[in-house]
């Protein structure tokens, strides 16, 4: 689905092919349906109108703000409602807080450490949130990240990184985008500026130091200023990590 805008044939042909897809999953996995997290931008909506079609009923949206802007929860509750899914809300922020206040400083740490530290805090709360509901229920956890967020590591190690399904996850952003508008997205979801909403005002983009535009043509082998290219390159290696599993020390010897 590289390149421009693809057409809507194409467009609906992929989703069938993800919703027939995620069934298949659930059912090889012997679960019951999926939990997602609604957190009112473009990709937690895609991925909660893919589940809705491919499960009907039998999926839950979580939306679970997290000392983060009201906006978000109100975008994501009307994501919920114009696809008609499950939703619950779980407030995260008293946990937040507390975690934040019994954990503290560990030493002398940097300023800078402790804030990516304490942001860190969120994602992981709501990833234990998600796979709480997913035990009770008998359900997979569908996570929402993108192409472009996997191939930089844009995303919290065992965080919004922690799923069981990623159907985005071969999709360049501005592909998310298109799919969003052809399964009826509020549009001022589909423009809203992407943001993890690891702190007030934060916003992807800046975090990165490029252009999901930028990143996409990259990603796409369009092309890209050396300044660009080399940043991603730069993001990729310090972020591979986060793509391996744990690495194994060896057995005894014999």
């Amino acid at each position: 689905m590289a390149g421009g805008v693809p057409p809507a044939q194409a467009l609906e042909r992929w989703v069938e092919q993800t919703v027939q897809w995620l069934r298949r999953q659930v059912e090889q996995a012997g679960a019951r349906g999926v939990v997602f997290g609604l957190s009112g931008g473009v990709d937690s909506a895609v991925t909660g109108a893919l589940c809705r079609r491919a499960f009907g009923r039998d999926c839950l949206a979580l939306i679970m703000p997290c000392d983060s802007p009201p906006a978000d929860a109100e975008d994501a509750a009307l994501v919920a409602a114009t696809f008609d899914i499950p939703v619950k809300t779980v407030d995260l922020t008293p946990i937040f807080e507390t975690l934040v206040r019994v954990l503290g400083p560990a030493g002398d740490t940097d300023p800078g450490r402790q804030a990516m530290a304490r942001a860190n805090l969120k994602p992981r709360l709501r990833m234990i949130t998600l796979y709480y509901h997913a035990n009770l229920l008998g359900y997979l956890v569908v996570g929402t990240d993108n192409r472009a967020e996997l191939e930089l590591g844009y995303f919290t190690k065992f965080g919004d990184g922690a799923a069981d399904l990623l159907p985005l996850a071969s999709l360049l952003k501005r592909e998310v985008r298109a799919v969003a508008r052809h399964l009826g997205v509020p549009e001022r979801i589909v423009t809203r500026p992407p943001t993890a909403a690891l702190w007030q005002g934060q916003t992807d983009e800046e975090e990165l130091g490029l252009t999901y535009e930028a990143i996409d043509r990259i990603l796409a082998g369009e092309g890209g200023s050396p300044e660009d290219v080399m940043r991603v390159e730069a993001l990729r290696r310090a972020s591979a990590h986060k793509r391996s599993l744990p690495p194994i020390a060896p057995g005894l010897l014999p």
